[in-house]
């Protein structure tokens, strides 16, 4: 269905392309119907710029005395401005693949330029319409000097020089348009290539301009003029390629020829000496020669008292000698600031230094402390490891068993601990929020209440109001009501012996249970001293070497240091060797040791509170 409708659509605009030649006195109609077609919505960028190019080849093909007529219908139209603004005026991502169409377009719209006949609407036509006409044509050259790269070598320098033609063309139609040329920054992009086929076609459009209109330097203003020359000179001064420089300097006699513009030329110092030394032997060496001839004979003009050697050397001095006094005032009243700034300048740099090595210190101490921490780690694996190894076979899975259940109770913890805290902050602000809204409410509503309770209630009048004075039987009957009211009502108010009695026994009470706190946290401390000394042996015991390993060194740090725990182990031991050393008869019968009392390994240990464990071989 769409490619039934593009194909309705192209067919109606070739329609519209051909309606566009017809006889003069249905141009108007065929005109306005081309505009109606470019305004549908349905047109793609492809077709509009098919339709725009037949159309306005065709129209230009006319008759000389019917091209001005055409022009101006297509101008009034719209349809020269749907040209600039749907196409010259786009971005180049849009323009991908119609560059040779837009280049074609863009030279059709300059013809049409040069020949329209505004009529009445002349100075919107100059003011608006013919700027953006160039700030388009340079938009579409800048974008194809850009893509230039990715077109096929020849094919995009004709595009381009296609469009710098019809930049050409329409500055030759109207000149006043040369300040904004050279003024546009689409141009301004163009000159900052480095590409000398590029420097040479900006040289040549100018060439072309001034030799093709005789009268388009002599309306040119200054500034114009001056952007000119300093394009062209800088051209010499920058590139090194021989049609460029020949381009520049014939465009500079050219100017040269047309205008008096010697004496800028001679503006540019060492301009002449740039193209004896430079631009000899390049294959244009007639027209270097005349250029400098030209520069000479003008200097030659000047009087020769304004050239004396004298008086330049005079006015060197003085200029040396008022600069060097400016600068000695000036050096001397900057003294302090000049001390202020190096002072200023040697404190940030230090303390930037200080930040530096402050930095530096930070980070080596956090590698240091991430070491440690490593070390520390290993380390204790690697206990663990020893550890494991001293347990029975039997006890390992039960041992692992505990620290993973250990490890998995902490993370439990950790993660409900950080769950409650977070639940308790939010239930906390939000209960916080709430108690405060009910305490400004509750204070908002006691004042409004306390407000209504003192509007209503009655005037209060003074006590004292109609009672000068007491009479003695007022007086003995106030004193008998005071008196039975304190019978009926006794003080709880205890006397003041009675208080620092209790006060002593208060502080009795105190110090004895103080005391005993002492007592209970001396007897805690040594309880918990034995607890770890206890703890300390079992651990060193578990520990021991074998037998065929010990040293005397090592068997002197298992000695107990209790005597009595030492005499009892050491008589133990010796009965054991005893026993081992008895014929084997004798362990046989429940007969009575005649070597002397010795307790069994179980009883022994059980008396000494398993604190005497034997070492595994």
């Amino acid at each position: 269905m769409s490619r039934c409708c593009s194909n309705r659509s192209a067919s109606s605009l070739l329609r519209t392309a051909h309606l566009a030649i017809k006889p003069m006195e249905g141009r108007l109609e065929s005109v306005q119907e081309l505009k109606t077609q470019l305004e549908e919505t349905d047109v793609t960028l492809g077709q509009k710029i098919k339709l725009l190019n037949s159309a306005i080849n065709r129209a230009l093909h006319t008759d000389t005395v019917a091209l001005t007529r055409v022009t101006s219908e297509l101008y009034h139209s719209g349809v020269l401005r749907h040209c600039v603004q749907d196409v010259l005026s786009l971005d180049g991502r849009r323009l991908q693949g119609h560059w040779s169409s837009a280049s074609t377009l863009a030279q059709l719209t300059s013809s049409c330029c040069a020949a329209v006949d505004p009529g009445d609407h002349w100075e919107a036509f100059h003011t608006l319409f013919l700027p953006s006409v160039i700030d388009g044509l340079l938009s579409l050259a800048a974008q194809m000097m850009m893509m230039r790269t990715t077109s096929q070598g020849s094919e995009g320098v004709s595009m381009f020089r296609t469009v710098m033609d019809s930049v050409s063309q329409l500055l030759t139609a109207h000149a006043q348009l040369t300040s904004q040329v050279l003024s546009c920054v689409h141009y301004e992009h163009i000159q900052m290539c480095d590409d000398v086929t590029v420097s040479l076609m900006c040289i040549n459009m100018w060439l072309q301009t001034c030799s093709v209109s005789r009268n388009f330097l002599s309306s040119l203003s200054d500034d114009s003029i001056l952007l000119l020359l300093n394009e062209a000179v800088g051209h010499l001064a920058v590139s090194a390629d021989s049609a460029v420089g020949g381009a520049s300097v014939r465009l500079l006699l050219l100017m040269s020829s047309q205008l008096h513009v010697l004496p800028l030329l001679l503006s540019f110092r060492g301009l002449d000496n740039l193209l004896d030394k430079d631009w000899r032997g390049r294959g244009f060496d007639q027209d270097v020669d005349q250029l400098i001839k030209l520069m000479e004979s003008h200097r030659g003009r000047i009087s020769p008292s304004q050239e004396s050697s004298e008086r330049v050397r005079a006015a060197c001095v003085i200029q040396a000698a008022w600069r060097s006094h400016q600068t000695r005032r000036r050096v001397k009243s900057l003294s302090r600031a000049v001390s202020s700034l190096q002072r200023s300048f040697r404190a940030r740099r230090r303390q930037q230094q200080q930040q530096e090595e402050a930095q530096k210190w930070e980070e080596e101490l956090k590698y240091q402390v991430c070491l440690r921490r490593k070390q520390a780690r290993r380390a204790f694996h690697e206990k663990q490891r020893k550890l494991l190894q001293l347990l029975p076979p039997g006890q390992v899975q039960s041992y692992l068993s505990e620290c993973e259940r250990c490890a998995a109770v902490r993370i439990q913890s950790l993660w409900r601990g950080f769950r409650d805290r977070r639940l308790f902050t939010n239930t906390y602000r939000r209960s916080l929020r709430e108690r405060r809204a009910a305490t400004t409410l509750q204070r908002a509503v006691r004042r409004f209440l306390q407000r209504r309770r003192v509007a209503k209630a009655p005037p209060t009048t003074a006590l004292w109001l109609g009672h000068r004075g007491l009479t003695d039987s007022s007086r003995a009957e106030l004193k008998a009501q005071v008196e039975e009211y304190v019978a009926a009502h006794p003080s709880s108010c205890v006397s003041r012996e009675e208080c620092e009695r209790l006060h002593v026994d208060v502080q009795l009470l105190l110090q004895t249970e103080l005391q005993r706190e002492g007592e209970r946290r001396r007897e805690e401390q040594r309880r918990e001293a034995l607890l770890a000394h206890t703890h300390t042996l079992l651990e060193q015991l578990r520990e021991a070497p074998p037998l065929s390993v010990v040293t005397a060194t090592v068997a002197d740090s298992f000695l107990s240091p209790s005597g009595i725990i030492a005499a009892r182990a050491r008589d133990s031991h010796n009965a054991l060797l005893q026993e081992t050393r008895l014929p084997w008869w004798r362990t046989l019968g429940e007969a009575e040791d005649t070597l002397g009392p010795t307790l069994p390994l179980v009883e022994l240990e059980a008396e000494l509170g398993g604190l005497f464990v034997g070492g595994t071989v």
